[in-house]
């Protein structure tokens, strides 16, 4: 279940714009933040799950092992 956020004192310019971005999308300006945070939250879990392969990676590794260690970073998010 998802928790409500709100933001305060967003420059009028910045909504403007938002809101003109989620319309070319056809999606409510909800819909698009929505998305946009989803992105960022995925962008910072990425970042993390490649920073625990340093030391690990070597290039002996096969296309199953890769395979496994995506797997496996992705379980641990579930």
């Amino acid at each position: 279940m998802g928790v409500a956020i709100q933001i305060k004192d967003v420059p009028e310019a910045v909504r403007d714009a938002i809101s003109a971005r989620a319309a070319a999308r056809g999606q409510s300006t909800q819909a698009y933040l929505r998305a946009l945070l989803d992105r960022e939250f995925r962008a910072e879990r990425n970042r993390t799950l490649l920073e625990g392969t340093i030391g690990r990676r070597h290039l002996t590794m096969s296309a199953d092992e890769v395979v496994d260690e995506i797997r496996g970073g992705r379980e641990g998010d579930e």
